[in-house]
């Protein structure tokens, strides 16, 4: 029998809770319409409707590359 890289978790969804960073929502799994940053280090996730309210200043962090 072979396994894949990562183990048995690459055989199984993620079903960890994810907690929006600004307004607290929770979701079952990795939300593919969330956003991911990372501040001082910390991991933080943001709804999508807070992350489509605050686009401005998430797009204002990135590096003028990316425009």
């Amino acid at each position: 029998m072979t396994s894949l890289p990562g183990g048995d978790s690459a055989q199984q969804p993620d079903q960890r809770t994810f907690v929006c960073a600004r307004c607290g929502t929770t979701a079952e799994g990795p939300p593919p319409t969330w956003t991911f940053s990372v501040e001082g280090g910390a991991p933080r996730y943001f709804c999508d409707a807070c992350a489509r309210e605050n686009i401005r200043a998430i797009e204002g962090r990135l590096d003028s590359d990316w425009w």
